[in-house]
């Protein structure tokens, strides 16, 4: 294994296990008083609990079978507690000299417990909601006006489905829901900017089998999204099209007079290279429509003439605080359509999740997009 995967391993279970040794202080600071059996029960399963992400993480990359997506379900669900309970014992200790200065002793003894299982109850509570939502799939409507598009595509619809991340999460029956989600919209053609699969060892041709039954007049177009890489960018290709996928990778395909570009994620990180590759295209100011997993880039794409961008990857930050992070990383193209000089952007929060099968101030969807 490289150097860099291996120093991200680690990073990712030190904070971990930060994270967890917090809450073993918060709780064992606010309960009432443990036995010392107590206190090494709950230390022992804190410390299995603070590994289970990481060790069924990797489990995944080397099998495939239902013991791993058990663990993976089960590490995943509980990543996505920990991090409301970790605000929620944030919250408490920022209260507690408030406490302190306002009630006597005997007081304090008998309101901390209370106050911190009152946080720890929101938190649970704010979890579930997250599950339930996450499996909530909005069907969302745009109109679209793109310069010199031909006569014959107004009125013409596409079906954007970014992020499914079929793996240890959404499996089969997941698929079979987006196909029949896809079916009920009947749009004429089918784009998915990326991330189809969530990575590690899975059969990504049985995974996605549902969605080959899809049959758009004009066809499906996807690209590669990181994680797709991590699944074998090459094989979950190879596995598309043998599904009737249009895979785009450097490339550009004319369907019926509308200009469709894709890039997969590995080049569009390249900047010089992508600006080449539009350069080469000479789109002259004919409408096109570009695939590309990550909102970025976009002063190099604008000035190729590209008239939309198709993206996914932020998930819109899919639970709370991580919608920062991607509003820090990629401001206003977040999510939704926007513009950036000529070029549109619009940026899906997508249908599936990574991690914690949550989503708390964001949505899952679908869009389906009409052309005029």
């Amino acid at each position: 294994m490289k150097a860099w995967p291996v120093l991200g391993i680690l990073t990712v279970q030190i904070f971990l296990s930060l994270a967890h040794w917090f809450l073993y202080l918060t709780w064992t600071h606010f309960w009432w008083t443990l036995s010392s059996g107590q206190l090494e029960s709950l230390r022992a399963a804190l410390l299995v609990l603070s590994s289970t992400f990481v060790v069924a993480a990797l489990l995944s990359f080397r099998f495939a079978n239902r013991l791993v997506n058990a663990l993976y379900w089960i590490a995943a669900i509980w990543l996505g507690i920990l991090n409301f309970l970790f605000f929620a014992a944030c919250l408490a200790w920022l209260a507690d000299p408030i406490l302190i200065l306002t009630l006597a002793p005997a007081t304090l003894h008998q309101v901390r417990p209370v106050l911190i299982a009152s946080l720890d109850a929101v938190a649970i509570a704010v979890s579930i909601y997250g599950l339930i939502n996450a499996r909530r799939i909005r069907h969302r409507r745009l109109t679209i006006h793109l310069p010199n598009l031909p006569s014959h595509w107004k009125g013409r619809t596409a079906l954007v489905v970014s992020d499914l991340h079929l793996g240890n999460i959404n499996r089969q029956r997941f698929a079979r829901r987006i196909a029949s989600i896809a079916r009920q919209m009947n749009p004429s053609i089918v784009f998915l900017p990326g991330d189809v699969f969530d990575g590690g060892e899975t059969d990504p041709g049985m995974l996605a089998k549902p969605l080959f039954a899809l049959n758009p007049p004009l066809g499906t177009y996807c690209v590669m999204g990181n994680h797709d890489e991590f699944a074998g960018s090459l094989r979950c290709a190879k596995a598309l099209q043998g599904g009737g996928f249009h895979v785009l990778d450097e490339e550009m395909v004319h369907v019926d007079g509308l200009a469709v570009i894709g890039i997969s994620y590995r080049q569009s990180t390249r900047p010089v290279h992508l600006q080449a590759f539009l350069e080469n295209l000479h789109l002259n100011g004919s409408a096109s429509v570009l695939l590309q997993h990550v909102p970025n880039r976009l002063s190099i794409i604008e000035e190729a003439g590209v008239s939309l961008q198709l993206s996914g990857h932020t998930h819109g930050g899919q639970i709370f605080p991580f919608s920062w992070v991607t509003h820090r990383a990629f401001g206003r193209y977040t999510y939704g359509l926007q513009r950036h000089g000529q070029l549109q952007v619009y940026t899906s929060s997508g249908c599936g999740t990574w991690g914690p099968p949550m989503r708390v101030g964001t949505h899952s969807e679908v869009v389906l997009l009409t052309f005029e």
